[in-house]
């Protein structure tokens, strides 16, 4: 599963109109900056483009994630000027009864270590226990 393809239909909501959701989700974006300068975020036809520039492949993702976690994006594309993005990560699709513990299990064998995903994706999930059907996070291949 890739970064950049979404569920349209799934997430959270913050438009009623695409008028409308570039500005929302780039608010949504800043709110939480994970730390990229010059943010511009444009949605049409259910793509959200993103722009600006950042030092840390990282925090485009978390930007790629926070923008296609919202209902209404479908795919999202970056023109965001940064580093490539990191291959030491995989990208799952949360899943009725899936808990992140439950999801710590199977990536690293051990429940115990959910806090390692709920860290790596601090401003996607808010809180470790509400996650829904349909949300994409980021899961770090190492558990160390």
């Amino acid at each position: 599963m890739g970064l950049f393809d979404y569920a349209m239909d799934m997430g959270k909501k913050l438009f009623d109109s695409e008028d409308e959701g570039g500005e929302k989700i780039q608010q949504h974006i800043e709110k939480d900056n994970p730390g990229i300068s010059g943010l511009l975020v444009k949605v049409k036809d259910g793509v959200a483009s993103l722009f600006g520039k950042s030092d840390d492949p990282v925090a485009v993702e978390k930007a790629i994630l926070m923008a296609g976690n919202v209902v209404g994006v479908k795919e999202v594309k970056t023109e965001i000027e940064a580093p490539p993005l990191a291959d030491d990560v995989e990208y799952y699709v949360i899943v009725r009864g899936d808990t992140l513990s439950g999801i710590a299990k199977r990536f690293y064998g051990k429940a115990s270590l959910y806090p390692k995903i709920f860290e790596a994706n601090r401003e996607v999930i808010k809180d470790p226990d509400l996650i829904y059907p349909g949300q994409k996070i980021r899961i770090p291949k190492q558990a160390g």
